[in-house]
């Protein structure tokens, strides 16, 4: 399996200490010991920046010889879970969720050694609109994960209720938000994440020359039709609870697919460049 044939900027030194130390710091704001609560904020704003830094550095291209993005199925969801903490950081300052926190420092550890060790290959800007295509294309990535992460909160508060729980405890501790406010924070990521869809696909059919009919196409052509038809049955049909939430998860899989999951073949199972 080949990890890497162009090393990022700052490895095989500076970028592995700053990775590490990244991990490292996401995980001491995720651990739960009383002892290291007052390192929680300190860590978790260090480990933010430094995993800000080696998404600017490597996923920029800054230093290759070729002018370019680094791309590949670990960058993106890098940066992924980069916007997923950051609107995670602003969420917490207006409604609680103690217990996210937790789940986002070990998903940022994995996602930046991830992005190490799959640093992905720097693709040329053919088009001036591309970097703006990309950067949407991860945006709604980050939305429609906030969307997901929130409808499992959904799920788990609902399943505590119809355990027989009271509606107060069926928020739950871990949430500290009533139901009808944790729903409307989930489709208000599905609506935002719908409408940066929308523009990343538009904006990419506009480069009529380059584009083609691919995997990456056939899979987020799908997961818009999920998502349009969720939106729609919501609003329409009062769609609400798990039968809204599996067609969130659905097309949540399906844009996954459309490039980190089809990039993940490619480039670790089949271990060739993707088409």
């Amino acid at each position: 399996m080949i990890l890497s044939s162009t090393p990022p900027l700052l490895a095989p030194e500076g970028g592995v200490a700053l990775a590490v130390a990244a991990a490292l710091l996401y995980l001491v704001a995720a651990l739960p010991a009383p002892a290291l609560q007052r390192f929680c904020a300190p860590a978790w704003l260090v480990a933010w920046l430094l995993h800000l830094l080696l998404l600017v550095a490597d996923v920029g291209g800054l230093g290759q010889p070729e002018h370019g993005m680094r791309l590949g199925f670990a960058p993106v969801l890098s940066m992924t879970v980069w916007l997923l903490i950051a609107v995670h950081t602003i969420e917490s300052r207006f409604v609680p969720l103690p217990g996210v926190r937790r789940a986002l420092g070990v998903a940022g550890a994995l996602a930046v050694l991830t992005a190490l060790l799959f640093p992905g290959a720097v693709r040329p800007i053919e088009h001036e609109l591309a970097p703006l295509h990309y950067a949407l294309g991860v945006a709604s990535y980050a939305l429609f994960a906030a969307a997901v992460l929130h409808a499992l909160m959904l799920d788990a508060a609902e399943r505590r209720l119809r355990a027989g729980a009271s509606a107060a405890a069926a928020a739950g501790p871990a949430l500290g938000l009533p139901l009808l406010q944790l729903e409307r924070i989930t489709f208000r990521f599905v609506e935002a994440g719908f409408g940066v869809l929308t523009a990343t696909m538009i904006l990419g059919a506009s480069d009529v020359e380059r584009w083609h009919w691919d995997h990456k196409w056939v899979f987020s052509a799908l997961a818009w039709c999920v998502f349009a038809a969720l939106l729609v049955g919501r609003h329409l049909r009062g769609w609400r609870g798990r039968k809204a939430t599996r067609w969130l998860y659905i097309g949540a899989v399906l844009l996954l697919m459309s490039y980190a999951g089809s990039r993940f073949v490619f480039e670790v199972l089949l271990d060739r460049p993707p088409t």
